[in-house]
């Protein structure tokens, strides 16, 4: 008797409590909304872990303009390179996952370091969410003009001939560079010499004067080389010919190494937890950009080509580096303190 006295007063009161916390949950989720859809209302930073000038730093800027018009708020590129990246991707790791603050990190950053140090300031799982994709950009293997080899058979020939005494540069050990090169070392069953540089000016004036046979090389990179004819381009490590340089060959076209390509990428991170309206708003704004017929001609211009894509891509992407160099890794005993 008693329950069913009560059970109507227990009704009322739990339409009520549904009632209340609709309203509550209403309460919560319109600022969210609204939030996201006003992103951003304040200036964002986008840090970089190369010096002003660099291809990233450069496409960012471009970018960065773009996003600056269409938000009415700034971009602020914070330039932060040296220590192998990591003062800037440390930056990212401490920042606060809101949206605001995100970097343009590449594949060695990414996908290479992990597999070459022991330990390292941040984890690039753990510690980054990918936002966006943002470029690409394959590989020459250039060689001075005075250069003995014509073609890339020319050099590989050599490199069987001498046994180890032909020598390639690199911008460092573990470097794209010294990586794609021992790729080539394995797919042509030779031995060559590696020869590491601190900087990349020095790498291709070394490769224009003959000091050292040959490295790979971007057009944005070696460009300036190529033009005033103190280097010539063998072969593109891509799957077809480059806009601008159609006359060089791809390394399938100039040998029989099927499949051997060589690239690099970049892409846009931001702080672990960053909310997903605005990692989607920084993605949809940059994909914008991308494809405006401007922008799209400053990259090509250097060789760098937009990367129309998702934050799945660049996780697919990661996950195929890492795939691609750990097998080379391993096999050549690379490995950074």
């Amino acid at each position: 008797m008693n329950s069913n006295l009560h059970y109507p007063n227990n009704l009322k009161q739990t339409r009520f409590m549904k009632r209340f916390i609709l309203k509550i949950l209403i309460l919560i989720c319109l600022p969210i909304g609204s939030w996201a859809q006003n992103f951003p209302v304040k200036s964002t930073r986008a840090v970089i872990p190369f010096s002003a000038g660099s291809g990233p730093d450069m496409v960012m800027r471009v970018v960065g303009e773009k996003l600056s018009k269409e938000w009415g708020q700034q971009v602020m590129i914070d330039n932060k390179p040296g220590a192998n990246g990591w003062l800037a991707e440390t930056d990212i790791k401490r920042a606060s996952p809101d949206g605001y603050t995100f970097a343009a990190l590449d594949t060695t950053h990414i996908a290479l370091q992990p597999l070459l140090y022991k330990q390292m300031p941040f984890d690039p799982v753990a510690d980054f969410d990918p936002v966006s994709t943002l470029y690409t950009t394959k590989f020459f293997v250039v060689v001075g003009m005075n250069s003995p080899y014509k073609t890339l058979n020319d050099l590989i020939n050599a490199a069987k001939e001498k046994n180890g005494r032909l020598t390639y540069g690199s911008w460092g050990i573990g470097s794209v560079g010294h990586l794609g090169a021992a790729m080539l070392e394995s797919a042509t069953r030779t031995q060559m010499t590696h020869v590491p540089f601190k900087e990349m000016p020095m790498l291709y004036t070394s490769v224009s004067t003959g000091e050292i046979d040959w490295a790979f090389g971007t057009a944005a990179t070696v460009s300036a080389l190529y033009q005033s004819k103190k280097v010539r381009f063998l072969a593109y490590a891509g799957p077809q010919r480059l806009q601008g340089y159609q006359d060089v060959p791809t390394v399938a076209e100039a040998s029989n190494l099927t499949g051997f390509e060589l690239r690099t990428w970049v892409a846009v991170f931001g702080p672990k937890g960053t909310p997903k309206s605005a990692t989607e708003k920084i993605n949809q704004s940059i994909m914008k950009a991308l494809g405006d017929p401007e922008v799209r001609e400053k990259l090509l211009v250097f060789g760098l080509e937009p990367w129309i894509g998702t934050a799945g891509d660049v996780v697919k992407a990661t996950e195929q580096d890492i795939k691609r160099y750990s097998g080379i890794i391993k096999s050549s005993n690379i490995s950074l303190e």
